[in-house]
């Protein structure tokens, strides 16, 4: 076995330990904890329904497609592959969808490729914006985003071109 198969047995240790120190009744904490963790899931749930049901929708109506068949020209132009259109376009709405897209693209380009590479870093850099926003705006019951969707998605995108540049100056 090595260290890290250790790591979480220990810290577990160490707050029942801590605790017990403390004199805090860890295990009435603990039960009040995951008591308003449900409550917490059961207020984002309808958040979370919504965004899944518009992501399949999306994918199914082929808009995804349409869009990326319109981005690829200017994407092609900044120095890019179009291939990664996709994953740019989905990255910000669904990680599960991103995933499956970026899987696809290192199964045909494979994972060195110019196209692997910033797939990668396309991933590894940015957000799923708009389930972030759902989640936590749901959690904490705030209705009114005001300028929080625009800087998130400037950041995605700032994101998605430093990926090429950055895959092509390091990785390639």
């Amino acid at each position: 076995m090595n260290l890290s198969s250790y790591i979480i047995p220990c810290v577990i240790a160490f707050l029942l330990c801590y605790g017990l120190f403390k004199k805090v009744p860890v295990f009435d904490c603990f039960i009040q904890g995951a008591k308003e963790g449900i409550q917490v899931s059961i207020q984002i749930l309808p958040a979370l329904v919504a965004l899944m049901t518009c992501v399949g929708m999306f994918k199914a109506s082929g808009a995804l497609d349409i869009l990326t068949d319109l981005f690829a020209p200017l994407v092609s132009a900044a120095g890019m592959p179009k291939e990664v259109v996709p994953l740019a376009l989905l990255r910000p709405i669904s990680g599960s969808g991103s995933l499956v897209i970026f899987e696809d693209l290192l199964k045909t380009y494979g994972a060195d490729s110019l196209i692997g590479n910033i797939a990668s870093v396309m991933q590894g850099s940015t957000e799923t914006t708009f389930y972030t926003i759902a989640v936590y705006f749901s959690a904490a019951q705030i209705t009114r985003t005001r300028y929080t969707v625009f800087c998130a998605l400037s950041a995605d995108c700032a994101s998605f071109i430093l990926s090429g540049v950055f895959a092509r100056i390091f990785l390639s």
